[in-house]
């Protein structure tokens, strides 16, 4: 009973001194934070924050915790488990009861939950047995679980949940976190860049597409500058934060390719889809990574890659629900006219591009490739919105719009990517 206590006690460093648990704790929040704390408090489902391998989950659950003892609630009152331990592996713990006590606070454990943080629970088998069980059973707990969205049988589990779990879903830091971050120690760009991010939400409440340009704020010097900089920056280095900090950028690269793709595809599927040939699963996924944003047909893809067509329609679904990659549909004014296999991809990371095709910072000297990689940074923005219903691209012989935004409104809002050092007006 003493080695559960004493598991859980270096887990939860706060039950002995709340000072001194979050000293190693980024300061920097995720823009999803409060969304998620504010549920948190409110909604009486439990919250679930799935995401890419070693995106930030840990560290987010953590930061919520130590606002919550900020707040006032007593520390001893959240308790917080890591399924990864493997702790849980020895023949002298029944994992059963440890895990029932998690919930109820009774031995093994012996803390009385008022809120209970379960991380990596992608880990405890048969995971979502217990929560339905002690939601159904109306526990007063506060639950919030996190899991690594690349395994599909993940995915199956959560959606057994349905009506009691509310999914938040942590993607790489985005252009505007990772400026966010960049900045942080500079207060009065922090607070224009957030100014500008939140302007741009304006562009989706439009009465007129000729009025856009005025619903753009003026941007200093200094910010742009930044922005230009750290633009570069991160069609190199890209949105995981623990990319950033290693010496060289083959450590960079080697660190994605490693924890990003190959583990992905060669643990997460190969297990959940029972893949024999994972080599020709990579193969299919490096060829997306060739043309990013290339408007794609499934038959013609097939016959120059010589990947059998069914095996790609295994594939495209697998890669977006791993978030490997995103497709686009094209745009159609009836939808009886859709074209069945045309569609566009884009990259979830450009950095994972990066590392797959061993690009260096030679890149940024290639316009034609950043004017890509800006298409697709664009995409990704445009999907992380929550004012946008649906997002396609539209193209009929010579003429081709990059993206075609469904707003809340019922309008269509056209977007067009350059990327110049000037535009011209009738472009």
């Amino acid at each position: 009973m003493n080695t559960f206590r004493q598991i859980l006690g270096i887990y939860n460093p706060w039950w002995k001194d709340g000072s001194m648990a979050f000293g190693q704790l980024p300061e920097f929040h995720r823009t999803i934070f409060d969304d998620i704390y504010s549920d948190l408090i409110q909604l009486p489902q439990m919250i679930s924050v799935t995401g890419p391998r070693r995106v930030g989950k840990s560290t987010l659950l953590k930061q919520i915790i130590k606002k919550l003892i900020e707040s006032g609630t007593n520390p001893g009152s959240i308790i917080y488990y890591s399924f990864d331990d493997p702790a849980l592996l020895s023949d002298r713990i029944n994992r059963d009861d440890f895990v029932n006590s998690l919930f109820t606070g009774e031995e093994p454990t012996n803390k009385k939950p008022k809120f209970l943080f379960l991380d990596e629970i992608q880990s405890l088998p048969n995971w979502e047995l217990y929560l339905k069980k002690y939601y159904d059973l109306g526990f007063p707990i506060k639950i919030v679980v996190s899991g690594s969205a690349t395994s599909p049988i993940f995915k199956k589990s959560r959606e057994s949940l349905l009506g009691r779990l509310k999914d938040y879903h942590l993607l790489p830091f985005s252009y505007y976190e990772f400026v966010a971050y960049s900045l942080s120690e500079n207060k009065s760009l922090v607070t224009e860049l957030t100014q500008l991010h939140d302007s741009g939400k304006n562009f989706l409440n439009f009465t007129d597409i000729n009025s856009l340009s005025e619903k753009i704020p003026q941007v200093s010097n200094n910010l742009k500058n930044e922005l230009d900089r750290l633009l570069l920056k991160y069609f190199l280095e890209g949105g995981y934060p623990e990319v950033w900090t290693l010496p060289s950028m083959e450590a960079k690269q080697d660190y994605l390719f490693d924890n990003q793709v190959k583990k992905v595809i060669y643990e997460d599927l190969v297990l959940a889809a029972d893949f024999r040939k994972p080599e020709m699963l990579k193969r299919f996924y490096i060829s997306l990574l060739e043309n990013p944003g290339k408007e794609i047909s499934l038959n013609t893809f097939a016959n120059e890659t010589e990947i059998n067509l069914q095996q790609i329609q295994k594939y495209l679904p697998l890669l977006e629900m791993t978030d490997l990659v995103y497709s686009l549909p094209k745009f159609r004014s009836q939808a009886l006219r859709i074209r069945k296999g045309l569609a566009k991809y884009y990259i979830s990371d450009l950095a994972l591009r990066n590392a797959v095709m061993r690009l260096t910072d030679s890149l940024l000297d290639n316009h034609e490739l950043l004017g890509l990689y800006a298409e697709n940074l664009v995409f990704l923005t445009l999907r992380r919105s929550k004012n946008i219903l649906q997002i396609d691209y539209y193209r009929e012989k010579n003429n081709e719009v990059d993206f075609i935004v469904h707003t809340v409104s019922g309008k269509y809002l056209p977007i067009e990517v350059k990327y110049r050092n000037s535009i011209e007006k009738n472009i």
